[in-house]
């Protein structure tokens, strides 16, 4: 994996700073009652182009919190360019991602307090 350089990482920390307010700003409601926070952002080289990385509580309003943020994407990105504008020479182009490290975790912790480790009759010290 390629190393990305101090200025993108700048970038990408101020951009998802901003677009988690933007987000913040429009509500739950303009969400169908979804919790969602942009959990990361990583950016192009030339800082043209954005992956936004979002996550939803819960998760089972994610495919609608998806829809609404592609079909808001300009609004979204209009907004950021009012921000960013005297920061960047270019607004970047954004597209949205399912962030779902955390159902991954959620399945991790199911999967052990379903079916846990025993220990075998040598580590206890049974015969």
């Amino acid at each position: 994996m390629e190393e990305v350089s101090k200025r993108v990482q700048k970038v990408q920390r101020e951009v998802q700073r901003h677009l988690a307010e933007i987000i913040r700003s429009k509500g739950m409601a303009f969400f169908g009652g979804a919790l969602v926070t942009v959990s990361e952002v990583r950016m192009s080289p030339d800082l043209s182009y954005a992956k936004v990385f979002i996550s939803c509580f819960p998760s089972e309003k994610r495919a609608d919190v998806m829809q609404t943020l592609e079909d808001k994407t300009k609004a979204i990105r209009g907004d950021l360019g009012r921000v960013v504008a005297k920061q960047l020479r270019i607004v970047p182009e954004l597209a949205f991602f399912e962030d779902t490290t955390l159902d991954y975790a959620q399945h991790i912790d199911d999967v052990l307090a379903r079916d846990p480790v025993k220990p075998s009759s040598e580590e206890t010290g049974e015969e």
